[in-house]
């Protein structure tokens, strides 16, 4: 039996369509949630290798070069392998390329995380086939090249920066506050000046000037005739005179 055909102002003509259904085949089209369109996957092949599935993505890198600076972007379409590729090689070079001057600081953190975006594009592909060309190979993570550990050195040495200042403080501090020398004990003068930084040495040694008797003023006396006063300007003790005693 001949098809009737359609009827003037009633549209195309859809053997399967039924009768008075606005759609073509009877069904209507499935709304997709929004935020939730998949990767549109470009109709042609990579631009490396011609391979299938291939998704159109751009990939940038940044260079700072004090004063100049230069902005890299390699578009697709990708393949799996040929975009990830792209996005490690570039990545990794913005890494240790992409801070040496003073807006760079800023931009390359920036492209970084744009490029987070292809990345995420190509991890959903199938694997690559049909390649006309060989696809690129992917190598390494990022995070496990050499130039994202030299991205990590800084880091890692800014957040010990501030304990290591407060050891050196610390120790800085230990040296200026000396502890002064006990009673009895043989010292010499390190500075040679006014005996204000006596130095511990055995009494026996050739190097020992001066025996402490006693600090100044204790026991209601003063040091003896002939003997030196040690007048340092800082001790752990507190601020005091020494009486010193040549052994020579």
């Amino acid at each position: 039996m001949a098809t009737p055909p359609p009827q003037h102002g009633a549209g195309p003509y859809h053997p399967y369509a039924p009768q008075g259904s606005p759609y073509p085949y009877g069904v209507p089209p499935q709304a997709v949630p929004y935020g939730h369109q998949p990767a549109v996957q470009a109709p042609y092949g990579c631009r490396v290798c011609g391979a299938q599935p291939a998704v159109q993505a751009t990939v940038r890198g940044h260079q700072g070069m004090l004063v100049l600076m230069r902005f890299l972007r390699q578009e697709g379409p990708f393949c799996r392998d040929c975009g990830l590729a792209t996005y490690r090689k570039m990545s990794a070079d913005t890494l240790w390329q992409g801070w040496w001057g003073p807006l760079s600081v800023f931009i390359t953190p920036v492209t970084l995380l744009m490029n987070l975006g292809a990345r995420a594009r190509f991890l959903k592909l199938a694997p690559p086939a049909g390649a006309i060309l060989p696809s690129l190979n992917p190598g390494k993570p990022l995070w496990r090249r050499p130039s994202a550990l030299l991205f990590l050195v800084p880091i890692v040495l800014l957040a010990f920066a501030p304990p290591v200042l407060v050891l050196l403080g610390l120790m800085v501090g230990g040296d200026e506050l000396q502890t002064g020398p006990a009673i009895g004990t043989c010292v010499r003068d390190a500075d040679k000046l006014r005996n204000e930084k006596l130095v511990p040495e055995a009494c026996g040694s050739p190097l020992a000037k001066y025996l402490v008797t006693k600090e100044r003023g204790t026991g209601g006396a003063d040091c003896a005739d002939g003997d030196l006063i040690s007048v340092p300007d800082k001790w752990v003790e507190g601020t005091h005179s020494l009486c010193l005693t040549p052994v020579h």
